[in-house]
């Protein structure tokens, strides 16, 4: 057993590590924001559509990452154990799967447009977000690939080239967007299919970039070579390892989507104002997604070392790095709310008050759930870290579907709260995650101190 590190180097390696992650994970999701703010400025009804195609992509492109984030942890886990063969199985059968499933949800996005109408969305408000999915839906593939790429690097501790394709993206989106929704340098108006054609441009040069790199920083495991030949052992090692991540994933942002679709139900300003909101808090959510990630490449490796003292003080620090960064949010949220919304509108958007207004009041309710939201999101990460997920998954889906879901539609439609109350809600099932996920790692901790003290 290796020599277990002070808190404070602790800290300091991962802030090392996941800074660059939360970086990255900002400027993908960057990507997202870049469309929403250009969209918004472009049509408030547009910017609708693209709320509820992009909450749709955004859903199932999360639940195909769940087998990249199971990568994550065991090629961390293989590293810290010296097993680099291992490392090239998981990582190339992640490859596999998440492909697989990307294959597989591309009928969904082609006949997008009769699904969402069934789901109660105005029959324009559908065809749009359908003329966008049809473009952008196979844009999932290459999305899927970066995932696994940016996990097997990350365990890797290969974070900062993460960061830097991920900005480089970024500028690509912005440009693209600039020239194909407005008609700018002589490029055609496209408007929503101008934002999903700049999609997948961006998600091709990502996987293209990020494959460039693995095969050039990580030779001795010659990812691609012979890529084609199946290894089922591990194949069903990421299999289950990933389908609860994915289904875990599935249910809390299954739980965001369905609140778009409620939201849709009270017309295209609310939902404008829901897009919003949830674009900004989303923000803050990639941070706390960048630290649970650090969390779970640290605890796979003292896994790996047998380290379990390592481990805990690794829990210690990201939680309270993650705690640091929700208190901050809720400052921000409070205090800035008006600035925040009114970069999405353009000035002589007649929509422009009733959507500021409204947002501005999510926001507030935003607030409310940053510290359970950080808390869930930590306490996932170290629980995949160590390899937990099937129990965390039957917590997610109560949590979220059980409790949130019912309270958020009581409170939105029943006591007729409006979009307020649906944020209620959502708050609600976070705060439950939170508390059940947490104590879930702490318990398992305290058993593994006590196994290795006797």
């Amino acid at each position: 057993m290796s020599t277990t590190q002070t808190y404070r180097q602790h800290l300091a390696a991962t802030l090392g590590l996941g800074l660059p992650l939360v970086g990255s994970h900002l400027a993908q999701y960057a990507v997202t924001l870049t469309d929403a703010v250009m969209l918004g400025w472009y049509d408030v009804q547009v910017l609708a559509a693209q709320v509820i195609a992009g909450t749709l992509f955004f859903v199932l492109f999360l639940m195909g990452s769940g087998f990249a984030f199971a990568v994550m942890p065991m090629v961390a886990n293989a590293a810290g154990a010296g097993n680099d063969r291992q490392v090239r199985r998981v990582t190339r059968m992640g490859l596999w799967i998440s492909l697989g499933f990307g294959l597989l949800t591309l009928p969904v996005f082609w006949w997008s447009g009769p699904i969402l109408r069934m789901a109660g969305q105005e029959p324009q408000i559908a065809d749009m977000a359908q003329t966008y999915l049809r473009i952008c839906g196979p844009a999932i593939l290459p999305a899927l690939t970066v995932m696994v790429l940016k996990s097997y690097l990350s365990a890797l501790e290969h974070t900062r080239i993460v960061l830097w394709v991920t900005l480089s993206a970024v500028g690509l989106n912005a440009a693209v967007n600039y020239a194909l929704i407005f008609g700018n340098w002589g490029a055609p108006e496209m408007g929503i299919a101008g934002a999903a054609v700049a999609s997948v441009s961006v998600h091709l040069a990502s996987a293209l970039g990020m494959a460039a790199y693995a095969i050039w920083a990580t030779p001795e495991h010659a990812l691609f070579k012979r890529f084609w030949r199946p290894d089922f052992e591990a194949l069903a090692e990421v299999f289950r390892l990933g389908w609860p991540i994915g289904l875990t994933t599935l249910a809390e942002v299954g739980l965001f989507g369905a609140s778009s679709l409620m939201m849709g139900w009270l017309g295209a300003v609310p939902l404008a104002a829901h897009g919003i909101a949830l674009q900004i808090a989303s923000v803050v959510f990639m941070i706390h997604l960048g630290i649970s990630a650090a969390g779970t490449v640290r605890a796979g490796r003292a896994i790996g070392r047998g380290d379990a003292t390592g481990l805990r003080r690794a829990a210690i620090v990201v939680t309270g790095l993650s705690l640091c960064m929700a208190l901050v949010t809720v400052v921000v949220l409070l205090t800035m709310p008006e600035p925040l919304v009114g970069l999405f509108l353009s000035p002589d958007d007649p929509a422009r008050p009733a959507v500021l207004a409204l947002g501005v009041s999510l926001l507030a309710a935003a607030a409310l759930f940053q510290i359970v939201d950080a808390m869930q999101v930590i306490a996932l990460g170290l629980l995949r870290g160590v390899q937990d997920t099937r129990v965390p998954m039957i917590l997610a889906a109560i949590s979220y579907w059980l409790i949130g879901m019912p309270v958020a539609y009581l409170l939105g439609f029943t006591l007729d709260m409006g979009g307020v109350g649906v944020w209620l809600g959502l708050a609600t099932g976070l705060a439950v995650a939170a508390v059940a996920m947490m104590s879930r790692f702490w318990l398992w901790s305290i058993r593994q101190a006590a196994a290795e003290a006797a």
